[in-house]
């Protein structure tokens, strides 16, 4: 079997974030973070995941700065993984995953969790791609540019 070449280089931005944290337990690692899951024990108890694997998923996720760690406030030994600015600006891409399965991905009648608003208790409106004009886009309405970044 051929050894897949890494997207790290690649021009797409999807290429580049599917390498970097798609692979399913940085985005389960991350999902757990958003519920407010901090410590090691607690990742691997609510995941079911061999402690060497998810040890290099955080290690993984602090090296490209989704995580820090930090010391626990209770003044023990232990540290807790804390998503940082990166890290909590990967909300909307699980929303959009969630929504895309609360869809798709569930029969009739098939129990799942959904996402409320903790002030309303309400589900959280379905997530929309609009211009800067406020219009809701499809992909037709969209194409691909080159630039550089500043």
């Amino acid at each position: 079997m051929a050894k897949q070449e890494s997207l790290r280089n690649s021009e797409c931005p999807v290429a580049r974030t599917v390498e970097t944290i798609g692979e399913r337990w940085c985005l389960m690692i991350i999902r757990e973070a958003f519920d407010d899951v901090r410590r090691f024990s607690e990742f691997q108890k609510n995941l079911g995941l061999a402690k060497n694997i998810l040890a290099s998923r955080l290690k993984l996720l602090v090296d490209i700065g989704v995580f820090e760690v930090s010391p626990v406030a209770d003044g023990s030994a232990y540290h807790e993984y804390v998503l940082t600015e990166m890290g909590r600006s990967v909300f909307p891409i699980v929303i959009a995953m969630r929504q895309w399965g609360e869809r798709y991905m569930f029969e009739k009648g098939e129990v799942h969790s959904v996402l409320v608003d903790n002030q309303s208790e309400q589900s959280i409106l379905p997530l929309e791609v609009r211009s800067v004009q406020g219009q809701k886009l499809a992909p037709a309405d969209c194409h691909r540019q080159r630039v550089i970044k500043d």
